[in-house]
């Protein structure tokens, strides 16, 4: 071995790795899965900030996989995703000696298999949302930061709709970013795979009324407009600066948009997550094109765009009783 660190030790090594590697949720998503490890370790009286790393075995990884049973499969197989790449990195650096083909068949063999779920969400609702913001056309104020922050609100959820994006895909694109005669942009998503995305018209006409209500603030900021992000935080923390909106703000928007216009009972059925099975099924339904609405979705396997393809309860039976109720 070239060192003997301890465990806790080898953990946090491997979760900055992690850090500069991917993004910001997969780590904290990772430090989870570590620190509910490293509670395994200490009920089996083996102190992480004490025992070396050196005496890890794969039997701390068994011990784990029957403390998941407290989560969901889902949860377990991303802890467990974790928790290989550990492993992985252990036996890369050299700080333990890891049978990593045995560690691999012990999580096929005794991980659960989380059930396929088709994708559901209340699309008459996100219609309703929608049509709803695109009101705000009308929407005045005399406090200018609250203007602002009505058409980020429209421009944000429509694009959601309209592209397909994933939340923190859209609050880190820039001005810049942006391709305005062909509608269309080039971004870096998941995977750090570079990938081209495509705006509607509706969405082009709502960011650009969003950016020139806003040219007041980004001609005063010195810097570049192209520079700037295309969705701007306007509240007192920003002061006159433009700074970008976080994914935290992203969720926020759609949630109060929920609250606002669907009330409170329906808060937490509609994330900015919805916005992309509602773009995936929106493509499905008007094209039937299934390797169409993978590219634009850009699932790496088609087997994730099928699950989509399905029609809901509520369509099936309209279908049902308009062949066989026609009498």
């Amino acid at each position: 071995m070239t060192e003997d660190l301890t465990i806790s030790v080898a953990i946090a090594r491997y979760v900055d790795t992690v850090r500069l590697a991917r993004s910001e949720n997969t780590a904290r998503t990772y430090a989870n899965a570590l620190n509910f490890f490293t509670q395994v370790l200490e009920v089996r009286n083996f102190s992480p900030s004490e025992t070396k790393i050196s005496e890890i075995s794969t039997e701390a990884l068994i011990w784990t996989i029957t403390a998941l049973n407290i989560y969901a499969p889902t949860t377990e197989r991303l802890y467990l995703a974790a928790l290989t790449g550990f492993y992985e990195f252990l036996a890369a650096e050299n700080l333990a000696e890891i049978n990593l083909p045995r560690l691999r068949l012990l999580i096929r063999q005794r991980a659960r298999r989380p059930g396929q779920r088709l994708p559901q969400f209340p699309r008459e609702d996100i219609d309703k949302l929608l049509k709803a913001v695109e009101s705000y056309a009308q929407f005045s104020s005399e406090d200018e930061k609250e203007y602002l922050r009505a058409l980020r609100e429209r421009a944000f959820m429509v694009l959601l709709a309209d592209t397909g994006l994933r939340v923190h895909e859209a609050c880190a694109l820039r001005r810049g970013d942006i391709d305005w005669n062909e509608g269309r942009a080039i971004i870096i998503g998941k995977g750090d795979k570079q990938a081209v995305i495509r705006f509607s018209e509706r969405s082009m006409r709502m960011l650009k009324d969003y950016l020139n209500a806003r040219q007041k603030l980004d001609g005063a900021s010195g810097r570049p407009l192209p520079s700037l992000p295309l969705f701007a935080r306007h509240d007192r923390g920003a002061g006159k600066k433009v700074k970008p909106i976080s994914t935290a703000t992203g969720r926020n928007i759609v949630t109060d948009a929920v609250r606002r216009i669907l009330g409170e009972e329906a808060i937490g059925k509609i994330t900015p997550h919805s916005f992309r099975h509602y773009f995936v099924t929106t493509v499905l339904r008007a094209t039937g094109n299934l390797k169409m609405a993978q590219e634009l979705a850009r699932h790496s396997n088609i087997a994730v765009t099928q699950r989509y393809a399905h029609l809901s309860d509520d369509e099936l039976d309209r279908g049902y009783y308009e062949i066989f109720d026609k009498k």
